[in-house]
């Protein structure tokens, strides 16, 4: 074959340079995707060997070389796969986005169907990304099989691209990159080995170091693993093995909590290894915001494709740390996105529901591990509240929570809680606080909790959402006890509380419409408490109208939140209230009502956690109170 120097077909200036400019986003990714093809080539060779012996006549054992010369500033990756004559060259390196592996691809499945072998350079544009690093391609190639002549093809990237004869003797192709300069890094053979255990380190074929004298030489050791554990037989891979994949993938020391493999077939074929971190890391307790995500890493028939794949898991799932390999997920022409398809929603649910039921069967069979597991979780998993409520129903199961009858941090479930709920009782009551302290110290737990019911204290963040979102469970609404009114006991029980607040709202009202007129703008009205057993006063919400939990919370966050008058209520029976309606009977003019009102504000306020609306007064007023009992 004469030299011969021709013009890429299609507008080839433009479409180079969107592939070296805008196509990948990192240029360490060639390496990648010349690794793959190589593969490709050999998975070709390997699968038309099946029906034309002559091609492996020479019984090679498949394996892939890389060769540095820092002296000709080149980096060679070489294979023994199936090879290119002049036609095939000419065919898939003189046409941008045109990949003889698709080709070779699509004639198999027509040829046998569902038998043609995978492979993942379908875009034909892989190759090309060798020229962001490269000023100058070299690709010395012999097609197998009798007669073929080798043919060595090179470019610039500058719309033009030479063939001519190749001194190449033995099957396969050696592409040679010149690397511009300012790409030394690709010299290095610890970054080369370095980014083959990232991007390839699963390619089915051993990637070895090779020198020009001894191309393919046998005797390296691999610099990949091969094969990756998500692919073995759950029977062969033993525990340690788990930990040890777990502590490179996550870069914990620690052991997982639990490990998940899961072997899909049917409509969508998967794999995936997923685990349970013990303990979260920092950025596990905030959402992706920017270019930070959470995710999996992704493989595509053993190429790593990319690691924080946020689409194959929600948001609120994002400890979950593994990798997903799939041969049917869809990618863009860089193979850096997963592309919006059926597919990703197939996978994504499978991989939803496999999780959530593995948490199920923890809380279940290891409730002292799920119970671990939640403590350092459970907030961002109860996110799934608001953001999947196709999930709703699972994700109640799984939530837990402290309440008034567990001690110290003890957490209940929803299954819990409803089976030791007093027949009388018809809703599960809880209490939005901003700390399991002060949730603990609220006056609106004691008529519940004389009734002996109990209370499920909502203290995380996202709790606000989480009785929003949860609704009902098991036929019970969900119920907060500082809102409203709050009838406890049967109804006949309830009934007859109700007519006894009538007659004390009667007989107190005079007072209680005084104590309304000196906190006016703080509260909306003033009225006789059901909820009240000990503690003097408390304050309450209107039906539906912010928690002050949740008001505070909002206006941290630099919400506009308008003002929300509560009521305070007080408890009839406190001596308290007797002193103080004996002294309005003597003089509702005395001026030491005024600061009994005072101080009743400012307590309620202070037993949830706020502090009284002036502190100074509020403190002088205690101080002369003291002063005066001495």
């Amino acid at each position: 074959m004469s030299t011969q120097t021709r013009s890429f077909q299609a507008e080839v200036r433009q479409l180079l340079d969107i592939v070296i400019h805008s196509l990948y986003s990192r240029k360490e990714i060639f390496l990648r995707e010349l690794i793959s093809n190589a593969s490709d080539a050999i998975d070709r060779a390997q699968y038309e060997g099946l029906t034309d012996k002559t091609l492996v006549a020479d019984a090679p054992v498949w394996e892939i070389g890389l060769r540095v010369d820092k002296a000709a500033r080149t980096l060679t990756i070489e294979d023994n796969g199936i090879g290119l004559d002049a036609a095939g060259i000419e065919s898939c390196l003189g046409t941008i986005a045109r990949s003889g592996t698709k080709v070779f691809v699509e004639a198999a499945k027509a040829k046998s169907g569902a038998n043609a072998p995978e492979s993942i350079g379908q875009f034909g544009v892989g190759f090309y990304s060798a020229f962001m690093v490269a000023d100058k391609v070299t690709v010395d190639s012999l097609a197998r099989g009798a007669g073929a002549k080798p043919v060595q093809w090179w470019s610039a990237g500058d719309g033009v691209y030479t063939v001519a004869d190749s001194a190449r003797t033995t099957p396969g192709t050696a592409v040679t990159l010149h690397l511009r300069e300012g790409m030394d890094e690709f010299l290095e053979e610890w970054r080369i080995r370095e980014l083959v255990k990232q991007h390839s380190d699963f390619i089915a074929y051993p990637i070895r170091f090779t020198d020009a004298a001894k191309p393919l030489a046998v005797a390296p050791a691999p610099v990949n693993t091969m094969r990756a554990l998500w692919k073995r037989a759950k029977s062969e891979i033993k525990d340690a093995e788990y930990k040890e994949f777990y502590q490179h993938l996550a870069h914990d020391r620690h052991d997982p909590l639990k490990t998940i493999h899961i072997v899909a077939e049917g409509a969508v074929e998967f794999r995936a290894l997923l685990f349970l971190p013990p303990e979260p890391t920092f950025d596990m307790l905030m959402p992706a915001v920017g270019n930070r995500r959470h995710g999996l890493h992704l493989y595509v028939r053993n190429v790593f494709i990319g690691s924080d794949f946020d689409a194959l898991l929600p948001e609120y799932l994002r400890f979950v740390r593994g990798v997903v390999e799939s041969g049917d997920l869809p990618l863009n022409v860089s193979r850096e996105m997963l592309q919006d398809d059926a597919v990703i929603r197939k996978i994504r649910s499978n991989l939803v529901a496999k999780v959530l039921a593995t948490l199920t069967e923890m809380l279940r069979d290891e409730p002292e591990a799920y119970r671990k597991f939640f403590r350092s979780f459970g907030r961002i998993l109860k996110e799934g509240f608001h953001f999947d409520p196709d999930h709703a129903d699972k994700l109640k199961e799984l939530a837990l929570f402290p309440s008034a009858n567990t001690e110290g941090e003890g957490l209940l479930s929803l299954r819990q809680y409803r089976d030791a709920m007093p027949s009388k009782q018809q809703e599960i009551y809880y209490l939005l606080a901003e700390s399991l302290e002060t949730a603990r110290q609220s006056p609106q737990l004691e008529a519940v909790k004389k009734h002996g019911g109990d209370v499920l204290f909502f203290v995380d963040p996202i709790d606000a959402w989480v009785a929003e979102e949860a609704g009902e469970y098991d036929g019970c609404k969900f119920r907060a006890i500082d809102q409203g009114d709050l009838d406890l006991g049967s109804p006949e029980e309830q009934s007859e509380a109700k007519k006894q607040r009538e007659v004390v709202d009667k007989s107190l009202r005079p007072l209680l419409d005084l104590m309304r007129e000196k906190l006016s703008g703080d509260v909306s009205a003033v009225r006789p408490s059901a909820r009240l057993t000990d503690s003097p006063c408390c304050l309450v919400a209107a039906t539906g109208r912010l928690n002050p939990a949740m008001e505070r919370m909002l206006r941290a966050m630099n919400q506009e939140v308008p003002k929300e008058l509560r009521i305070l209520e007080v408890n009839p029976t406190h001596p308290l209230l007797a002193r103080m309606q004996k002294m309005f009977a003597a003089d509702r003019n005395d001026p030491r009502l005024a600061d009994f009102v005072e101080l009743l504000h400012g307590e309620a306020l202070l037993a949830e956690g706020a502090a009284p609306r002036d502190p100074r007064k509020f403190t002088k007023l205690v101080a002369d109170l003291m002063t005066r009992a001495v």
